[in-house]
């Protein structure tokens, strides 16, 4: 477009002005809003003095009265007067004086402070600090330089101030001096008092406390615990910051019905590893009059070497994964140790992988430590020392995919449990296929070859000392994708319809009298429907002629993408029965029709979703495994998850496990109506609001509850209430309950056991009232 001038007649004929064209506005970075000011940049910033009147001599002094206001950088002051004398670099400032910089804001009477060096002080000041929100008032203030600053005689909360000269916040700390360093992010309190609702609660000589999330050394808060099996818990936990890369944890912990457990973790994280240790020692155990102990080591690296390079290797990686612990009855006795310790079967496992071009290699060692119950003995599973493992693969060669799988295992155990011998084994599988790939289909024909090598260290009961096994498999994969544009409940989605067929055809070979080492049964899923063998692992092959029909219908976003919803079903017809079984007990799968497989999964709105598994037998009219759960979490704060879990007997109609599970968080301030804003992040004080949590599991076979978590936690802003009891079931007739209960001072410290990590691991979407993602901007409390 061209612009044109237009005559005056025009203009006061009130013609408009043709628009003209204006080059779009472009944002860039600046140096000027960097959230830190480098010190080499800071001392040449200008000064800007702004005031009703301005007086002085050029390059020595300015006096400054009426809405007197100095500016540099990241700091600005405010007052009635302000005086600023050049030479020293010195201003002083009377009269409703306030001092803002980078966000940390301080008001008073009177305020002198060189403002290069930050060196000064402020008498009577009321303060704000920007990183953990915590506000106060002093007697004074002394500024050591841009870093560091002592209050005297000071109180401080983080409690948002309130008009009225009555305002006492819920949660005050008072104390006769406090440092505050923010290069190391640590205030150090001394003959502190920490009060809540007017009532002392801890009398502290010595206290730090940090002011944002970085790391400090030193005592965390004490944390108390009560509990059936343990009694009256009390641990005093020691961080200690050893580099900003490495770090540890003690963790002393009195038992009241026990003794004293020492507790301790190290982790570190460098360029090309990281790991994780954590060691408990219970020295002479009341429980059990005996010395206790859990291991517990994670590790990971990647690895440079002359060798790597030797071979043409890349991504060369090492894992270790270690768990040990002192006796069989760890598991149950220490049901809030780490993940990997509270099981029954702990692996030690210790692994080297690395690929060269189309090939990827593995060599692993594995081992288990087994916690036998007398009341429920289980048989331990094989340890792998070691495992060597290779595999060739090759894409789109002329339109062929194949791949080379080879395997060699020695596997070792005690032989009068497994009742089998152990053995080295040698398995090999050859793969080749050709897909046919198109935007309406797919079709893919693909042949395996799979031999397998044993050598016992003991004969088997045909009295054979090595066995060899080889077996063909071929299968066709083929599909069909159809779409078209449609309208459901007024919503325009794209709908496709996805039949597929899976023919797979295995010649039967009995291995009855095979070990079995590593293999197990598939569930019916489905994912593993459309699987070539019946079977995980590398002891069974299933013998196959069978036909799997299945069809998917999806309703998808047109513009997105995301699916609405999904809607499947699938069936196996067996032409020939299954003769290869996992036991010798087990009833091979007969000839015919299998059970029918029905899926849904429903997500039409983000608050919304359900998904259903159903597998039913036609012949009985009967399910045989169901799975329903719903999710509705419509905000903030605000999550409802339920499940329902059905697992009939195989070839018999009891019922062998039917549970419903139902997690939450909600507001309680909901069910009577009052639906306002989450305090969510702020520091507000006033009603506050009360949330319910919890999640149960309970056996409807049994008839009863199997683990239950039951607790409520208040938010007033400034200070938060959790109160959370827990009940787990360690046997069929034995079960630990605890009760933890946490008093948070937002922006302080944490009292009590804190229920955090129990509430996360165990109630879908639940959300911590307070995460902060990012600290705060200095941007956002800008003068």
């Amino acid at each position: 477009m061209q612009a044109t001038a237009l005559s005056a007649q025009e203009l006061t004929q009130g013609a408009t002005p043709p628009v003209q064209d204006v080059a779009p506005v472009v944002l860039k970075s600046s140096s000027l809003l960097q959230e830190q000011i480098p010190d080499d940049q800071r001392s040449a910033l200008p000064t800007f003095v702004y005031g009703e009147r301005i007086f002085g001599r050029p390059d020595l002094e300015t006096v400054v009265e009426g809405n007197a206001m100095l500016r540099r950088g990241d700091m600005v002051i405010k007052a009635d007067r302000l005086e600023y004398d050049q030479p020293t670099d010195l201003a002083k400032a009377t009269g409703q004086v306030r001092i803002n910089r980078a966000g940390n804001v301080y008001e008073g009477p009177l305020l002198e402070l060189k403002l290069e060096a930050f060196e000064g002080f402020f008498n009577q000041p009321r303060f704000y600090f920007l990183k953990n929100d915590m506000n106060g008032e002093a007697d004074r203030v002394d500024f050591i330089d841009d870093q560091r600053a002592v209050i005297t005689h000071a109180s401080m909360t983080t409690c948002r101030r309130l008009p009225g000269p009555d305002w006492m916040p819920d949660w005050i700390l008072r104390a006769t001096s406090i440092s505050m360093d923010n290069e190391e992010d640590v205030g150090t309190a001394q003959g502190a008092l920490l009060s809540f609702k007017g009532v002392p609660l801890l009398p502290i000589p010595y206290l730090t406390f940090p002011l944002s999330d970085k790391r400090k050394s030193g005592l965390m808060p004490p944390t108390l615990g009560l509990d059936n099996v343990n009694g009256v818990e009390v641990s005093v936990p020691y961080y200690w910051n050893i580099a900003p890369n490495r770090d540890a944890t003690l963790t002393p912990t009195f038992m009241s019905k026990r003794g004293v457990n020492l507790g301790s973790e190290f982790r570190y994280l460098e360029a090309d590893y990281s790991g994780q240790l954590r060691l408990d020692l219970m020295p002479s155990d009341l429980l059990r009059d005996s010395n206790r102990w859990g291991l517990s080591y994670a590790h990971q690296a990647t690895l440079k070497s002359d060798l790597t390079n030797y071979f043409s290797a890349s991504g060369m990686a090492l894992s270790l994964n270690l768990n040990r612990v002192s006796d069989d009855n760890y598991w149950r006795d220490f049901t809030r140790s780490e993940a990997s310790l509270t099981q029954r079967l702990l692996s030690n496992d210790a692994a080297l992988t690395w690929s060269n071009g189309n090939f990827s290699n593995s060599v692993r060692m594995l081992k288990w430590q087994t916690l036998q119950d007398v009341t429920a003995p289980i048989v331990p599973p094989y340890d792998r020392v070691p495992q060597l493992a290779t595999r060739y693969a090759r894409s789109n060669v002329n339109g062929f995919d194949f791949s080379v799988d080879a395997d060699y295992t020695q596997f070792q155990s005690n032989s009068t449990l497994t009742l089998q011998p152990n053995a080295q084994r040698a398995f090999s599988r050859l793969s080749v296929s050709h897909p046919w790939l198109a935007p309406a289909g797919f079709f893919t024909p693909k042949l395996q070859l799979n031999a397998t090598q044993y050598q016992f260290d003991t004969p088997l009961t045909n009295g054979d000392s090595a066995a060899n096994r080889a077996l063909p498999t071929f299968s066709l994969d083929t599909g069909l994708v159809f779409e078209r544009d449609a309208n459901f409940f007024g919503r325009a989605l794209r709908q496709t319809l996805e039949p597929r067929a899976f023919y797979v055809n295995t010649p039967y070979r009995d291995q009855s009298l095979l070990p079995n080492y590593d293999s197990g049964s598939n569930d019916f899923n489905f994912a593993t429907i459309w699987a070539e063998n019946a079977f995980v692992g590398n002891d069974r092959i299933s013998d196959s002629n069978l036909l799997t029909l299945g069809l998917t219908t999806r309703l998808l976003n047109p513009d997105t993408g995301a699916e609405v919803a999904r809607f499947g079903v699938a069936q196996r017809l067996r032409f020939t029965d299954q003769n290869v079984t996992l036991l010798k007990t087990d009833a091979p799968a007969v000839s015919g029709i299998s059970d029918l497989l029905l899926g849904a999964a429903v997500n039409w709105d983000p608050k919304w979703a359900f998904d259903a598994t159903v597998q039913y037998n036609p012949t009985t009219r009967e399910s045989v495994s169901s799975t329903l759960g719903a999710r509705y979490n419509p905000g903030l704060y605000r999550a409802l998850t339920a499940a329902y879990r059905f697992q009939r007997v195989a070839s018999a109609t009891a019922i062998a496990s039917e549970q419903m599970d139902i997690g939450w968080q909600w507001p309680v301030n909901d069910l009577w109506g009052d639906k306002g804003q989450d305090l969510g992040a702020g520091r507000g004080q006033g009603e506050g609001r009360w949330y319910s949590v919890g999640r149960l599991n309970y056996s409807m076979d049994e008839g009863r509850l199997v683990n239950t978590l039951l607790g409520f936690e208040y938010d007033a802003g400034c200070w938060l209430g959790r109160v959370v009891l827990e009940q787990l079931q360690v046997s069929t007739t034995a079960a630990t309950q605890r009760i933890m209960f946490q008093l948070e001072f937002v922006g302080f410290t944490r009292l009590g056991v804190s229920p955090l990590k129990t509430l996360k691991d165990n109630i879908p979407s639940y959300q911590y009232l307070r995460e902060q993602t990012s600290p705060p901007s200095r941007f956002s409390n800008y003068d």
